[in-house]
């Protein structure tokens, strides 16, 4: 484990429960630029969205910049929506924290650009001044990138996204997190009381039935790559990038149905089969794992499934959360995510159906409309935490 002093302790999220509303800009595996805010309908609908959450007592949410739409031209920044988003959840009281690039670029630049890290560093600079000239005085929380696993393995191997690369993983993921760390070192200059949020995929990559001792070691080398990302951060992996533990703030991950599956193969553990696969490991498990290894405050930071399943997956979320909690791990929250439904990036026409609102495509823009079953395990599941939370207090008083 890492050193685990602390440089903050106390927990900033005004709610356990948050929602996070897809904000994606990137380049689909089309080379067409998708931009989701809109897309969905969130940016036009901000008011009501951030409204109907207080049904489910969530105060705080995920939301993003879109880095391609803000620096169209380079180091010239427009904050217009920003701003509106920044003043709408004021008014409301809505906690955001806020996503610097959750998986676009500016469309003179990529991760393998010999400027990225610099440009991606300027606008860290310009996004904290920009905040703290209107919020001097808010807890802020950042995201610096989303996902850089995910983004390193979709544009660097499988040509899904911006570089279009195959067998370049490594070096897209050396370039987003040398992005990441020059940006988290030039916001802590400005501002050294800024909270930092990692969100990196937690999975399970395990070898096939009566595997060969070397399909064991393959699987457990993929399966300790998941880590690459956050050990770059803390300056484990790569120290010539400046990473450093003092990086290490608040460690969020990202987890779905199709989080655990066998190495080298497209078959997924099923998470709800009647009888479990042997090689299934329940998240509470994964999420004491990564708590472990780095000894920070975690958070869930993603999670949903599509289709009429989301009632039977947001009951066992909170089933796991609170086994982690009563195992004094300091779980600071779960996002819903997405919050509204949100099509697929390539295929737009298909809509995936796992938000607690589903879009209604009869209206544009897009119009919500709540899955009960859902809503109605979302509450049980928050009772459940919250009465784990009081026991956990209680005990602790005692």
């Amino acid at each position: 484990m890492l050193n685990t002093d602390k440089p903050f302790s106390k927990n900033p999220f005004q709610s356990f429960w948050w929602a996070g509303y897809e904000c994606t800009d990137q380049l689909n595996c089309f080379g067409n630029r998708v931009d989701f805010l809109p897309l969905t309908g969130h940016s036009q609908l901000l008011s009501d969205d951030y409204n109907q959450l207080n049904s489910f007592a969530i105060r705080t949410v995920r939301e993003g910049i879109r880095w391609s739409q803000v620096e169209k031209t380079a180091y010239q920044y427009d904050w217009t929506m920003v701003e509106r988003m920044l003043a709408e959840g004021h008014r409301q009281g809505v906690q955001q924290v806020w996503d610097l690039c959750h998986f676009g670029y500016p469309d003179d630049l990529t991760p393998l650009h010999p400027m990225f890290a610099r440009r991606f560093a300027a606008l860290c600079r310009a996004f904290v001044r920009f905040y703290r000239d209107l919020y001097p005085d808010d807890v802020l929380i950042v995201t610096p990138i989303n996902e850089v696993s995910f983004m390193s393995w979709l544009g660097g191997d499988v040509r899904g996204t911006s570089p279009y690369c195959t067998r370049q993983g490594w070096e897209v993921k050396l370039g987003l997190m040398r992005a990441y760390i020059e940006g988290v070192a030039a916001m802590r200059e400005i501002d050294p009381s800024i909270r930092i949020l990692t969100t990196e995929p937690l999975i399970q990559l395990v070898p096939p039935q009566n595997a060969t001792r070397g399909e064991i070691m393959d699987a457990a080398i993929a399966d300790e790559n998941q880590f690459q990302s956050v050990d770059m951060l803390a300056g484990k992996i790569a120290p010539e990038l400046g990473g450093s533990p003092e990086y290490l703030d608040i460690l969020g991950f990202n987890y779905y149905y199709n989080n655990q599956w066998v190495n080298k193969t497209g078959i997924f553990l099923g998470w709800n089969d009647a009888v479990p696969d042997p090689r299934w490991v329940p998240l509470r498990r994964l999420l004491m794992k990564a708590y472990h290894r780095y000894g920070r405050p975690i958070a869930l930071t993603e999670t949903s499934h599509p289709g009429i399943d989301r009632p039977g997956w947001i009951s066992m979320i909170g089933r796991e959360c609170a086994a982690v909690l009563e195992a004094g791990v300091p779980l600071w929250g779960v996002c819903l995510y997405p919050i509204i439904d949100r099509p697929d990036w390539d295929h737009l026409d298909n809509w995936h159906r796992s938000g607690l609102w589903d879009a209604d495509l009869t209206v544009d823009p897009p119009g919500r409309i709540l899955y009960k079953p859902y809503a109605d395990a979302l509450l049980q599941a928050q009772r459940a935490v919250s009465d784990t939370s009081l026991l956990v207090a209680n005990s602790s008083v005692v």
